[in-house]
């Protein structure tokens, strides 16, 4: 089993809270998790998914969970049963009054804003949110399978790139034909696979609902609110442009990325590395896979943005911790990377305090004018220091 940096967080926050919710997408690796965490710990496992655990909880969910109180809850699927969150306010307040320690209910789920949100409304203080990603830089040695196949667990670990590709496609299809359905999305299979091609397609570009409407004979909201709940799952990431420039021409609209690289390859039938490396998408792919490497390595709370100006200032990443001044990172393939006058043009209206050019090399050294070139692990492992 491949380690997760996670569990030292999680560890951290049942240290801390009563509950504790681990949200990610499917087959990210929830429940394997939680099992792993179970170990050493007295826990009850409820999945919202099984009927024989959802008839526990029919007669009087209440008593049953108190009845458990000793040991951690973990429900998987939590995003079923919204109405949970206030009978578990109610228990994990009577338990305070009566002195129990935290770490009561671990909550999984593969929903991320929706799930925050009811549970925010209930558990307000009383709840830790972390996200569980797919298998990153830090976690597993082999940068190139990783970058190809992406970070699912089953995708990265199949015996072949065939067999990883044949999973990811089983992966796109449950969702179009499920979550996405559940969510209210009665689209024709055929239309909603070729949304989710048109992303792979437009990966790391401007966000173009109008094109992709006017593609798929939809119209342009119905567009917007697929994507929105395609960034609701964590399956898309929606990056904003930074807008902190004063009266400067900034390009307003947010870039798209597919935050699975190896589901960005699979919808465009990318089977093997040399495909990759030939296709037109293979700039951006290793964009939107670089940036979500080091936005996970991230421990405080940021913002993360791109910068674009209509005269040609640009950067593909401006990561700002709470309380600090920016970080920019320019994004290369290359393994002998350059700057362009728009990165230094860039870097003049925001004024950062650290610029970095994460290239596909190891080496780390200085490029001149305060930048520093930067292989992708050392550059996620400098992320991981920002307190």
């Amino acid at each position: 089993m491949i380690d997760r940096r996670l569990i030292l967080q999680i560890n951290k926050s049942l240290r801390q809270f009563p509950a504790v919710a681990l949200l990610g997408p499917r087959q990210v690796g929830k429940t394997t998790l939680a099992h792993e965490l179970a170990k050493n710990l007295d826990c009850l496992h409820l999945d919202l998914e099984s009927p024989k655990d959802i008839r526990r909880l029919d007669d009087n969910v209440e008593s049953y969970l108190a009845s458990h109180e000793q040991q951690l809850v973990i429900i998987d699927e939590i995003q079923h049963f919204p109405d949970l969150f206030k009978v578990l306010r109610v228990l994990i307040d009577a338990g305070q009054r009566r002195g129990l320690p935290a770490g009561r209910f671990l909550l999984l789920g593969s929903a991320s804003l929706k799930l925050m949100h009811q549970a925010s409304e209930s558990l307000a203080g009383r709840i830790a949110h972390l996200e569980l990603q797919p298998f990153d830089v830090q976690e597993v040695a082999d940068l190139e399978r990783l970058w190809l196949r992406g970070g699912f667990p089953k995708s990265f670990l199949a015996q072949s790139n065939v067999d990883s590709l044949d999973w990811r496609m089983q992966f796109v299809r449950r969702y179009i034909e499920s979550d996405m359905t559940q969510l209210g999305y009665r689209l024709p299979m055929t239309t909603s696979f070729r949304l989710w091609t048109m992303l792979a397609h437009m990966q790391g570009n401007i966000q173009k609902p109008a094109t992709i409407a006017k593609g798929l004979g939809l119209k342009v909201a119905e567009v917007n609110r697929y994507i929105d709940s395609l960034v609701d799952l964590l399956l898309v990431r929606r990056l904003p442009p930074w807008h902190h420039a004063g009266k400067k021409r900034l390009i307003k609209s947010p870039k798209l990325y597919l935050r699975d690289s190896g589901v960005c390859h699979a919808l465009l039938g990318l089977v093997e590395r040399e495909m990759l490396l030939g296709h037109p998408v293979v700039g951006y792919s290793w964009e939107g896979f670089v940036i979500e490497n080091l936005l996970s390595s991230l421990a405080c709370y940021h913002e993360a943005n791109f910068y674009r100006t209509a005269n040609g200032g640009e950067i593909d990443l401006v990561i700002t911790p709470l309380g600090r001044k920016p970080w920019v990172i320019e994004i290369k393939r290359s393994e002998a990377p350059s700057l362009s006058n728009g990165f230094h043009f860039a870097c003049q209206d925001i004024l950062p305090e650290a610029k970095f050019i994460v290239y596909a090399g190891h080496e780390r050294y200085p490029l001149g004018r305060g930048v520093e070139a930067i292989g992708l692990l050392a550059m996620c492992q400098e992320l991981s220091k920002i307190s």
